[in-house]
């Protein structure tokens, strides 16, 4: 056998072990972490029933969600620099958080203490929903340096699948054990699997972290500069527009005459969303300026909300044009996500992204306690409740009105994703 034919079987080998490694490094813990924390949004499967457990309102329980999402916003904005001196650490404090997190809310439920469920389910979950998040999120990006978006993108969609996995297992442990002990059950499951993905990930062998400090990566001068505010915007207002209409969804399905297929038709926006986020991300790496995928985003939103709003959709149970309209915004939410990081990664390079990164997703703490309060506001300010066949209570111009709001922001948006979000002229290593 020639020296040749051995060079080559050997680099063959190594290639080998280069592609395990970015799946079984990178990608595999990304997913395990993301489909842990993101069974979050199924907050909405069991507020009804912790409410009724604890003697509180539904309304009241469900700031428990919106606390989450704030702590996991704000956590990750103040803990990046952290995250980004030691990926292997933060998930491992992410799993410890978001598992004890799940166990506390369990007790506090059986004591009927509400301010422990917002402890629990809100600060300490919350901080393992922020350090988890951002955990791999680098890491994909150095294994798969020529497609981060499709990398990313298959991440942050086990965020939005998770829904659809947990949805139906929290159904059954609900109906079997009752809602204290399947947090309890859920509580060592996602240790378990999220402790999996922390052993498992890993920076590529070779990479070296810069620790020179300076002054253009203060948190200051980030926020001063014009293009980390143009996009910290474009993402706020997607994440405020989604959250607005995917937390009046069950009613709004209703509202138009299929409150039977409320669960499959959720099913479904699940399915978009996590779609959304691998979706847009792959074909974004495709793309000269990332940022161009936004522009599609809202330029499909603003297409759909339009169309809705001018025929009355809602008020005239028009389906065809209100579940298009619903699959839409939830591909763009998730595709929001996706792209933040590689967007963010183009204009100001990887050195410090897991900390800007961070900064960035403060839009998401905030929008998390603007959005689904928004149109909350708006449904019990506007228009009338009735009840309809099945004895639902809907309120179809209520929620015809949230419509207005968020085509306008969504016009908003597009603006500043045009004129502010300037394309680069070459991508920042």
């Amino acid at each position: 056998m020639s020296g040749f034919d051995v060079t080559n079987k050997s680099m063959g080998v190594i290639n080998m072990i280069k592609i395990q490694n970015k799946w079984i490094r990178a990608a595999i813990p990304a997913l395990l972490l993301h489909c842990s924390i993101g069974t979050v949004y199924c907050w909405s499967l069991v507020s009804e029933a912790i409410a009724e457990q604890v003697g509180s309102t539904t309304s009241t329980v469900e700031w428990a969600f919106s606390l989450a999402i704030f702590f996991l916003g704000m956590s990750a904005a103040f803990l990046g620099p952290f995250v980004e001196k030691d990926i292997h650490k933060a998930s491992l404090i992410a799993a410890i958080c978001f598992s004890v997190g799940m166990a506390g809310t369990g007790f506090f439920i059986s004591q009927k203490s509400i301010i422990g469920i917002f402890i629990c389910y809100g600060v300490i979950m919350g901080i393992g929903l922020g350090t988890g998040y951002l955990s791999p999120v680098k890491t994909l990006m150095l294994w798969f340096s020529e497609q981060k978006g499709l990398a990313t993108g298959l991440a942050v969609a086990g965020f939005g699948l998770a829904k659809v996995i947990a949805s139906p297992l929290m159904e059954f442990l609900q109906k079997q054990f009752g809602i204290v002990s399947m947090f309890y059950i859920l509580a060592v499951f996602y240790f378990i699997l999220m402790f999996l993905g922390h052993i498992l990930l890993a920076k590529p062998q070779g990479w070296v972290e810069s620790h020179e400090k300076s002054s253009e990566e203060s948190v200051l001068s980030i926020f001063k500069n014009r293009t980390f505010i143009g996009i910290w915007l474009m993402f706020y207002i997607n994440i405020t527009c989604g959250l607005a209409l995917i937390s009046q969804e069950k009613s709004i399905v209703k509202a138009i005459g299929l409150a039977s297929a409320v669960g499959i038709i959720s099913s479904i926006t699940a399915i978009f969303n996590a779609g959304g986020r691998l979706g847009f991300s792959a074909w974004a790496d495709k793309m000269k300026d990332r940022n161009t995928v936004y522009k599609i985003i809202f330029i499909l939103s603003i297409a759909f909300t339009g169309l809705t709003i001018a025929t009355q959709g809602i008020i005239n149970s028009y389906a065809f044009l209100v579940l298009p309209l619903l699959f839409v915004v939830n591909a763009g939410y998730g595709g929001g996500f996706s792209n933040v990081p590689t967007l963010l990664s183009d204009h100001f390079g990887m050195k410090s992204i897991s900390r800007i990164h961070g900064l960035c997703l403060s839009a998401w703490a905030i929008a998390g306690l603007t959005g689904n309060q928004m149109s909350s506001w708006i449904v019990n300010h506007t228009g009338d409740f009735t009840v309809d066949a099945d004895g639902n209570r809907i309120n179809p111009v209520g929620y015809q009105n949230v419509l207005y709001v968020t085509g306008v922001l969504y016009v908003v948006a597009l603006l500043i994703c045009l004129f502010v979000v300037k394309p680069i002229k070459e991508k920042k290593k």
